[in-house]
């Protein structure tokens, strides 16, 4: 079953991140992400950043930015990514690092794995992340 993804409108952004993770999104998750895209890349100087639902349940928000990402990861990985795979790479960064404090965390590290896994660039994702 192929996993889609679906942009979040803009004005349905803040109630549709409320019904996923409540106060946990605003308090943990995306500071989180954004302090993974600094961590991750010098190319990341903040900016706009798309959210999508994932058919399977899952979440995820990319930086809306035409150009690759330069990354340098703690494993030993370098490489580019898009602004989308590294949105991913950070979202699965910080679902990963958050799952000691909430469970729902545990299960969108799994739910936004299962769709990275078909994306184009699963291999360098999975490189960055490992």
């Amino acid at each position: 079953m192929t996993i889609v993804k679906t942009l979040v409108p803009n004005h349905l952004r803040i109630q549709h991140t409320h019904d996923l993770f409540g106060v946990n999104f605003s308090l943990s998750l995306e500071p989180v992400v954004y302090t993974f895209a600094s961590t991750l890349s010098k190319d990341y100087n903040g900016g706009y950043w798309e959210f999508y639902s994932l058919s399977n349940g899952g979440f995820y928000m990319a930086p809306d930015y035409d150009e690759s990402f330069v990354v340098t990861c703690a494993n030993g990985y370098q490489g580019t990514l898009s602004a989308d795979a590294m949105g991913i790479s950070c979202c699965l960064y910080a679902y990963s690092h958050l799952s000691f404090s909430d469970d729902i965390f545990i299960e969108h590290y799994y739910w936004l794995r299962d769709y990275m896994l078909d994306h184009e660039e699963a291999e360098y994702i999975l490189r960055a992340i490992d």
